[in-house]
């Protein structure tokens, strides 16, 4: 493996651009569902989910008792589109103000997660809006990286300068320090849940 990362780095992968440390995992099995893409990569989306729940040692599920689906990816050619998906602003708060801030910022995804009373992950919305640079990306590495940021819950600067994937020998493979992060975040022992920056050094001790 890579140099393993330091406390400091672990921590700044889950503190938040406010200074707010703020871990979550999965604290149920995973139930995928994708739309808006063919056959081939519906199967190579939830091939990547179900390689980064074998690598947390987590489960999938057919369906949540609760929710139904609760992990949801949408495709997108427009975020416009979203406002037509039946029954879309039921499960997304204010969906018209998402839509409208995302056209503003120009983005090209987001992720939006609910949490259980505990302060797990029990659900994740998916939004991926192809543009020019999301056309062009490999449908495997596109679901390798979002498949990856699903796992839990990183900062929202976690990746800003340093790409969730790296490339080895030509292929774009999840990066060594990011699978050791996600293999350690699911060990029995650590919480699913902390606002505690010593939980980083807890993190790091397992990896």
């Amino acid at each position: 493996m890579e140099d393993k990362p330091s406390p400091q780095e672990v921590a700044a992968l889950f503190t938040r651009a406010s200074g707010e440390y703020v871990f979550a995992r999965w604290g149920r099995p995973i139930a995928p569902v994708i739309f808006g893409v063919d056959d081939a990569t519906l199967a190579t989306f939830k091939g990547a989910i179900e390689a980064m729940v074998a690598l947390a040692r987590h489960s999938t599920a057919q369906t949540d008792p609760e929710l139904g689906a609760n992990l949801m990816i949408f495709f997108a050619r427009a975020w416009d589109e979203l406002q037509d998906l039946p029954n879309l602003d039921q499960l997304v708060p204010d969906l018209a103000a998402l839509v409208a801030r995302l056209n503003g910022a120009g983005a090209n995804q987001y992720r939006l997660f609910r949490f259980d009373a505990q302060g797990a992950i029990k659900a994740a919305f998916v939004f991926l809006r192809m543009d020019g640079h999301l056309s062009q990306t490999p449908a495997q590495d596109l679901a390798l990286a979002q498949a990856a940021q699903v796992m839990c819950l990183w900062s929202d600067t976690a990746f800003a300068q340093r790409p969730i994937l790296a490339n080895a020998g030509g292929v774009a493979v999840l990066r060594e320090d990011i699978a050791a992060i996600i293999r350690a975040a699911y060990a029995p022992v650590l919480p699913q849940f902390s606002s505690d920056s010593s939980h980083a050094l807890r993190l790091w001790a397992r990896i």
